[in-house]
């Protein structure tokens, strides 16, 4: 958290007043009210350390147009602030017993400022700011050491055979969200799905065919949507004088990387490709059953895996988490990640937009953090996956995330199945 602003001055810590981000400076104190709500006075039951924390960082009761112009704790008033959660947080954890209430809540909390940490990181890009530098060093390249045959892995499909699937999260998960609740048997039909993330390269022919400008090719709403935003391209893509296309990563113009995933494209610009290429969205059940079943004898194994490769936990072979990368990688990258089908890449690297509207599993009920999913039910689409900004520690195949279907500031990009009757 404190690294992803570092490096930013004051006055970019609240930055212009845009719809889908808030200003660095609220989202870093609400992080930390958010601990303070849960851990130490929901579980711990001590009193506010802030008097006024609850009028300044609750964001369900705080309009988000308001949050610009609130009397925010100054920066090193925050820090403070956050300093101090966070020691007595880890007080508790020393003194107190380990109660499964109090593991909960604490999880909770961490892993919701995950979800910031990841959110701080698409307002830079959004902002033009440069990108985060981190204290540890952490970097890799997302050059591919693959052979050159395996550059055309986004080329092919894999075929997923049907059967009887649990989809969602079982009882025995360590931390499961309301949303995930609980794993119930689904039936799939055979599919058959790309092995990698759509491509820069591959984007960049829809919009050299006019895919931006063709009705045929968008839904009612996307294409609504589309003359809003007078949307001619991708949103960080422009065209130089001689033809060739350049993307903004951060602060800088660079030359689209044409085997990197795409990503930075919506709900709707996603379901325009596939019409284009006459191919769909995976459902969000081909998606979990592609990422975690195996084949058994010609139908899908009742025993799924938490992640593609296995039960073991994410390492940079396997995925592109953490900010290793500090970008999307080339799709032929992190082999050792690969399905039991032999998909690539389906944690981490990009969130991947899926046909499915977020609704609630059978049975579902509300967790004590009522909020969570209850207010994006209907009115959001599923992704799934993690992306390079995206914690190790969080992420699971069976995750759900979830953006209205017209946000294209966020790290998504999509993978495709091929068209079938059942779609």
């Amino acid at each position: 958290t404190c690294d992803l602003v570092a490096d930013l001055s004051d006055e970019q810590m609240i930055g212009p007043k845009l719809p889908t981000i808030n200003p660095l400076l609220w989202e870093i104190g609400h992080a930390a009210w958010f601990h303070e709500k849960w851990i130490l006075r929901h579980v711990a039951g001590f009193a506010p350390m802030r008097p006024e924390a609850d009028s300044l960082y609750d964001s369900i009761a705080i309009d988000h147009d308001i949050r610009w112009d609130l009397a925010l704790l100054s920066r090193d008033e925050m820090m403070q602030y956050l300093d101090a959660v966070r020691d007595r947080v880890v007080d508790v954890l020393s003194e107190r017993t380990l109660t499964d209430r109090l593991i909960y809540f604490v999880k909770l909390s961490v892993f919701h400022e995950d979800m910031h940490t990841e959110a701080f990181t698409y307002t830079r890009q959004t902002l033009e700011y440069p990108p985060p530098r981190f204290s540890d060093g952490r970097t890799e390249s997302c050059l591919s050491e693959e052979t050159a045959d395996d550059l055309q892995i986004g080329a092919c499909d894999v075929e997923v055979p049907g059967g009887p699937f649990l989809l969602g999260s079982p009882p025995h998960e360590p931390f499961v969200f309301d949303n995930e609740k609980w794993a119930h048997s689904v039936e799939v039909q055979p599919f058959a799905i790309s092995r990698t993330a759509v491509t820069q390269g591959q984007f960049a022919g829809f919009v050299e065919d006019r895919g931006y400008g063709r009705r045929e090719l968008w839904c009612d709403e996307g294409w609504r949507w589309r003359e809003r935003a007078q949307a001619a391209h991708p949103i960080h893509w422009r065209r130089e004088t001689n033809g060739r296309w350049l993307r903004r990563d951060f602060d800088r113009w660079v030359a689209l990387e044409a085997n990197h995933a795409m990503m930075h494209v919506n709900w709707f610009e996603a379901q325009a490709y596939c019409r284009w290429e006459n191919r769909r969205l995976p459902t969000e059940i081909e998606w979990e059953a592609a990422a975690t079943a195996a084949s058994n004898d010609g139908h899908l194994h009742e025993i799924k895996r938490r992640y593609p490769w296995g039960d073991d936990p994410p390492v940079a072979g396997r995925a592109n988490l953490d900010w290793r990368g500090m970008g999307a990688a080339d799709v032929a990258c992190h082999a050792e990640g690969d399905g039991a089908f032999g998909c690539r890449q389906m944690i981490g690297n990009v969130w991947e937009w899926t046909d499915t509207t977020f609704k609630p599993y059978p049975g579902f009920a509300v967790d004590p953090y009522e909020e969570y999913s209850t207010t994006s039910f209907d009115e959001c689409k599923v992704l799934r996956g993690g992306c390079w900004t995206t914690r190790s520690r969080l992420i699971r195949a069976a995750y759900r995330n979830y953006y209205r279907p017209d946000r294209r500031d966020v790290w998504a990009g999509f993978r495709t199945c091929a068209a079938s009757d059942h779609q």
